[in-house]
């Protein structure tokens, strides 16, 4: 940020000049009277909030006066100093008055050339940079003296304030689309539920609940279930097969176009169809190795790490031995069997759980039953199913768009590259 790349009229800085970094500190947790009062104070895992308007701990006058935490006035920019999972280097706009612990920053603007949002921005788009400034190896952390050090390229204050304007204009849209997607995420679960444990009557509603009408449902497997449907081992109504990686050592193996499911693409999971995978074998793989080219339609399983992730394949693909395979027979459809997978995810990750490593055998899937509606009503339970798939992943595409739009503007706006015209807020 302090190449010459910028515009002219941009000042190259350090942040040491322009705010008051400001650290905190923790009152001893043995004494009860330093807890609990109400005074805010923030740990380094409220940096996550990103804009801040309050904070769920809360330390006494005592507290306070006991340690080296210090009441601080907006607005402010915090920083996660330590931790070694996403937290550190991670930027958040304070806008109340707080303390904090020892693994939080709080960057106070002193001159008057330097915009409070502006800072957020900049630091919060710098996320990577701010992380490989840390030091101390495996347990690396930032600190007042490095952040003092970190360069800023900084535009006139009213051009700083369009910037933000712009980039909170997004931030606001991608809050509400998250927002969208929390609650259709709600709405399918509940759906899931009803539609595997009470399904569709031939009047096109779901069925009465066992509450509502207890002489419709007989005990089975996984507790009650409608008596129009059978249940019987996932082996009967499906083809069952598995996976196997061809030697990795052999070349002639490998890239032949034959696109291999590994727990590479367990990101890609859970999307109902998985189209492309990190990797690929050849046919000259599969005659040498256990592994199986599966048809289009394959419902495929996690077994291993992101146990219970299911999809179906979009065309042929082979799997590794980390998956599950299943090819509907005639009276079982196959969307129906990805859904009721991922209604069963739960159980599968709480035994995947309680092994001693997070996976699970083959053996259990012998046994494993399944119930079965008449086809009819299976078809009807996924196109309800995939109604609400549609609309939440076409959500979630609009989401992960709008952030990569978000990251691509706030480097050409934080650069001078692009500049906001006067009168622009939004």
């Amino acid at each position: 940020m302090s190449d010459n790349s910028t515009p002219s009229d941009w000042l190259q800085c350090e942040l040491g000049e322009l705010t008051e970094i400001i650290l905190g500190g923790t009152p001893s947790t043995e004494v009860s009277a330093f807890w609990g009062g109400t005074i805010p104070w923030m740990s380094s895992g409220d940096v996550h909030m990103k804009i801040i308007d309050d904070v769920p701990g809360r330390i006494t006058k005592l507290g306070l006066e006991s340690s080296n935490a210090r009441l601080v006035s907006p607005p402010t920019v915090a920083v996660a100093l330590a931790g070694q999972g996403k937290t550190r280097g991670t930027a958040a706009l304070v806008q109340a008055t707080v303390s904090t612990n020892q693994s939080v920053a709080l960057l106070r603007p002193i001159d008057e050339r330097l915009d409070a949002r502006f800072l957020y921005f900049n630091l919060d788009h710098r996320y990577e940079e701010l992380r490989n400034r840390s030091m101390g190896g495996g347990r690396a952390g930032l600190s007042a003296g490095v952040l003092t050090k970190v360069p800023i390229a900084l535009p006139p204050r009213d051009a700083q304030r369009r910037i933000a304007a712009v980039l909170d204009a997004l931030d606001a849209e991608i809050s509400s689309l998250q927002s969208i997607i929390e609650k259709l995420s709600v709405v399918r679960l509940g759906l899931l539920r009803d539609l595997m444990t009470r399904g569709v009557a031939s009047t096109g509603r779901l069925r009465p609940s066992p509450h509502q009408d207890a002489a419709i449902y007989v005990d089975g497997v996984y507790g009650l279930r409608p008596k129009a449907w059978r249940v019987g081992l996932l082996d009967q109504f499906a083809k069952r097969g598995s996976g196997h990686t061809p030697n990795k050592n052999v070349p002639s193996y490998w890239n032949g176009g034959i696109k291999w499911v590994s727990l590479a693409d367990s990101s890609k999971l859970d999307r109902f169809l998985i189209e492309d995978t990190d990797k690929q074998i050849s046919h000259t793989g599969i005659a040498n190795s256990s592994a199986v080219l599966h048809p289009v339609g394959t419902v495929i399983l996690s077994r291993d790490a992101g146990v219970g992730k299911s999809a179906i394949l979009a065309e042929g693909m082979a799997v590794s031995q980390h998956f599950v395979a299943w090819q509907a027979g005639r009276e079982l459809n196959n969307v129906y069997l990805y859904y009721w997978l991922q209604f069963m995810k739960r159980a599968f990750e709480g035994i995947a759980l309680g092994s001693t490593i997070q996976t699970i055998g083959l053996p259990y899937f012998r046994k494993l039953h399944i119930t079965v509606p008449p086809l009819e009503e299976q078809e009807e339970i996924a196109h309800r199913m995939r109604l609400v798939d549609v609309d939440l992943d076409r959500t979630r595409d609009e989401l992960a768009a709008l952030k990569l739009l978000k990251q691509g503007l706030a480097a050409d706006l934080l650069s001078g590259r692009v500049r906001v015209p006067v009168g622009v807020t939004s």
